[in-house]
């Protein structure tokens, strides 16, 4: 499906699941390369940027984690960037590309756009939007850290440890799928500035100042859920060695009591008050004393109760 909006004399083409006939009119309006085409046809598995002599070509995997699309953990969009157009390619809805939109059309029509003379401007708001969307992503798990703060000190450390691998799951995907943008962002400035002029530079530099502040964002986040991971784990094993210790005197104080009621048992001339009318009650009050001693010991001695 193609959508087309115009400022001026640029125009900002924006396709989703290009098919093979929508693409062919694109090389035919905008002289695109032909290993561009194909590869606008369907995802790829890295980002890259070429520099082309008409044009560059720019591709880059945005994580997502909030939105549930069919495309799975991350969203593949592709950016073609020639003086006077910007042709975007994507296989998945993208919100934050449709939110563009619709600010770009209420701009254009009331002429309104800080969009300078040439489309590397639509091209820097858009990704300015979209690291935006990344840091939105990245709030909404802020959130989850006070819920899941607040339900380990509450007692529910075992119901959290799931909570936990999730989110650190979440952000393990987040950052593999944005590692590679460093590098591809870094390349495209320099390739940005060759092909934009020396003044555009300024721009450049600014969406890789945009990449690095999500980057910062998520490397404290990451360290955040470790932080919790690991009190949660403290205090599992706290109330895991609280249930052994009190499992271990529970045994220690019947122990010497199933002792106690064997030895009086025993069916064996001579054994003690055989004879005895009190033989229970004796029996009875002496398991009592051992143990109410042996709980007192445990208790008030060693403290382990």
């Amino acid at each position: 499906m193609i959508s087309r909006y115009t400022y001026k004399d640029l125009v900002w083409v924006d396709v989703q699941s290009p098919t093979q006939e929508e693409v062919r009119s694109l090389v035919e309006e905008f002289g695109i390369h032909p290993l561009v085409a194909d590869e606008l046809l369907g995802p790829t598995l890295r980002p890259k940027v070429d520099l082309y002599h008409d044009f560059i070509y720019l591709i880059l995997h945005f994580p997502t984690i909030t939105h549930k699309h069919d495309g799975g953990k991350d969203q593949e969009i592709d950016f073609v960037i020639g003086k006077k157009f910007i042709i975007t390619a994507h296989y998945d809805l993208v919100d934050q590309l449709h939110e563009f939109s619709k600010k770009f059309e209420v701009n254009s029509i009331l002429d309104k756009s800080d969009i300078h003379e040439h489309a590397g401007f639509i091209l820097f708001y858009i990704l300015k939007d979209l690291y935006k969307m990344l840091d939105g992503e990245l709030d909404h798990i802020n959130h989850d850290f006070d819920e899941i703060q607040s339900k380990i000190f509450s007692g529910k450390e075992r119901d959290m440890v799931n909570s936990i691998s999730h989110i650190n799951r979440d952000l393990l995907n987040f950052k593999q799928i944005l590692r590679p943008h460093k590098e591809v962002l870094e390349s495209f400035e320099v390739a940005g500035t060759k092909f934009f002029g020396e003044e555009f530079s300024y721009y450049l530099h600014t969406i890789v100042g945009e990449f690095y502040k999500v980057s910062s964002i998520l490397d404290g986040h990451r360290e955040t859920i470790l932080d919790l991971r690991d009190t949660n784990d403290s205090l599992l094993t706290t109330k895991t060695n609280d249930i052994m210790k009190t499992l271990t005197v529970t045994a220690f104080i019947i122990l010497p009591l199933t002792f106690i009621e064997q030895l009086f048992s025993m069916d064996f001339a001579g054994t003690p008050l055989e004879n005895n009318s009190n033989a229970f009650f004796i029996t009875v009050i002496t398991m009592s004393v051992v143990g109410a001693v042996l709980y007192g010991y445990f208790k008030f001695f060693k403290k382990w109760m």
